[in-house]
């Protein structure tokens, strides 16, 4: 497919929602329309065009709901929440840009609001955590309110936020019968926009508090959990069940068994040698040098490893980054995973190509789910045919959790 948008990062940013328009969180030509409307613009006029749409809809939510059109009124809520969470994407970076605030309260006001009107409404919920609290959403499968069910927690990666986790697989799983909770933890959404606080490797850590707070609700199974990720998630879901044994399964989308694998393969196509690798600190000025003016020249780069990369992990340069980025391996932990893994493979995804490692190391524990371009599903996170990815890893969960007691 051509581009939308003119500039690639507003492109690559631009039509992630369109995985949405199955489950109701944007069409066609609504993105079409902000991609006219932003033109050949920087990445301002990317933000205003998506947050003008955003409030477009939100008007239109209200005059909807004072006319007791309930159902319009939550979808027109609910999509603008995806589109305010795609404004703020170009802004990412340290010193926080109070733009991204802006769009984000909006987003999280859309998306309340949406979720507040119906049969089921649901509410946010704070989950302890250490010395705060992180946002949590616990979402009952329709018809099954006040029932028992399986429940699916939903882990986010890099730059996804709730929103973009309720269109991409809570909608799909609600509707399979799956109750969800979702949530956000260190490095995302509002634990890294306003609490400050970065992502760290230890996700048992943060999903032990989770699995507290899910486990206290009367309708969820504590023998049916399922903990799913996606993006940076295909690493933190199965290093969370590495040290969290409340799971029936867990999901990585893609698996990671090794970001640290990725960034040192990084460093050695720029020439840094193991010694360096495995002690960062010790690159010398020259190859840091190096190494950040190839960055600062790709606009792609500079926004994944500088913008995203330093601001995420709460680092300000690449000997940092790249000793942080050690800590994010299973190496050392992942054969204690004890529950059945669910691992996705998209052809041309290249946080995807360790995949097989799971197989490798734990055996038939794994269940290994390729995605191929001929299927539409081989990019990022099957982003191009996200319902194919639904529909396969939630028949295999009926599956697993079919032979749970």
């Amino acid at each position: 497919m051509g581009l939308l948008f003119h500039d690639h990062l507003h492109d690559e940013f631009g039509t992630w929602p369109l995985a949405y328009i199955p489950y109701g969180g944007a069409d066609f030509g609504e993105i079409a329309a902000v991609a006219r409307q932003v033109g050949d613009g920087d990445d301002g006029d990317f933000y205003r065009a998506w947050v003008e749409t955003g409030d477009r809809l939100v008007a239109e939510a209200e005059s909807c709901a004072t006319a007791g059109h309930d159902d319009s009124a939550r979808e027109l809520f609910l999509r603008a929440s995806a589109y305010y969470a795609t404004a703020y994407h170009p802004l990412y970076g340290s010193p926080v840009d109070p733009r991204l605030i802006a769009a984000f309260d909006k987003q999280v006001a859309a998306f309340e609001a949406g979720l507040a009107i119906g049969d089921t409404p649901v509410k946010v919920a704070r989950i302890p955590f250490e010395d705060t609290t992180l946002p949590g959403y616990l979402m009952p499968a329709p018809g099954h309110e006040n029932s028992v069910r399986p429940l699916i927690v939903l882990t986010n990666g890099y730059d996804a936020t709730i929103t973009d986790m309720y269109f991409a697989s809570a909608v799909a799983a609600l509707r399979r019968g799956y109750h969800c909770l979702l949530f956000d933890g260190p490095g995302q959404g509002e634990v890294l926009y306003k609490q400050k606080m970065p992502m760290r490797p230890d996700w048992e850590v943060v999903v032990r508090a989770v699995i507290d707070h899910a486990t206290a609700s009367p309708i969820v199974d504590p023998e049916r959990i399922v903990l799913s990720g996606w993006s940076l998630g295909g690493y933190l879901a199965p290093r969370a069940a590495s040290g969290e044994h409340r799971l029936a399964a867990v999901v990585a989308d893609p698996g990671q068994w090794s970001v640290a694998a990725g960034t040192r393969a990084l460093g050695a196509a720029f020439g840094l040698s193991p010694e360096v690798l495995d002690d960062p600190f010790s690159m010398s000025a020259q190859d840091a040098d190096t190494i950040m003016a190839a960055v600062q020249s790709d606009p792609s780069l500079r926004w994944k490893i500088v913008a995203r990369g330093f601001w995420v992990n709460g680092v300000s340069d690449i000997r940092e980054l790249f000793a942080e980025m050690n800590a994010y391996t299973l190496d050392e932990v992942g054969e204690r995973i004890s529950c059945p893994v669910v691992v996705t493979a998209a052809e041309s995804d290249a946080l995807a190509r360790g995949a097989g490692t799971f197989g490798d190391r734990l055996g038939d524990k794994v269940t290994l789910i390729p995605f191929t371009d001929v299927e539409g599903a081989g990019g990022h996170c099957e982003m191009g045919n996200r319902t194919l990815l639904n529909r396969r890893v939630l028949d295999r969960l009926d599956e697993l959790l079919a032979r749970t007691p």
